[in-house]
């Protein structure tokens, strides 16, 4: 599969994704005649793994070793496991920032909400349907 084609179903960049191949996010592509790339469904998994690592907030850094790891076979799987298991964790932390977060901005939203009410009950002639809300 051409880079074309990975960047479009996978909704990244093409200089995204030489980009990452060339710091060690994502092993070595294959590469045709004329060094065009030439992804294989291995390389594709690469992309969706990290694309959804990347989107999920997980560090360039880590996923770097992550693969660096993966490249040493499995004489790693214990490191790449408690690596895995730290990102993990990080990432729990920020969910719940994030939804803490989130509570806070619903109170907020909800404190206007009730503004806006009571300033339009007060300047009259809104019908029943807003003083029945």
């Amino acid at each position: 599969m051409r880079i074309s084609e990975i960047s479009e179903k996978h909704h990244i960049s093409q200089d995204t994704l030489r980009y990452y191949e060339r710091i060690g996010l994502l092993p070595p592509v294959n590469r045709k005649r004329g060094g065009i790339r030439d992804y294989t469904k291995e390389d594709e998994r690469w992309v969706e793994f990290v694309t959804c690592m990347r989107g999920a907030g997980l560090s360039i850094e880590a996923l770097i070793e992550y693969v660096s790891l993966c490249q040493q076979g499995d004489k790693t799987s214990a490191e790449r496991k408690a690596l895995l298991v730290g990102q993990r964790d990080v990432l729990i932390s920020k969910i719940e920032e994030l939804k803490k977060t989130l509570a806070r901005l619903e109170k907020k939203i909800d404190s206007y909400e009730r503004v806006l009410l009571k300033k339009e009950r007060s300047m009259g002639g809104f019908g029943e349907e807003v003083q029945n809300a």
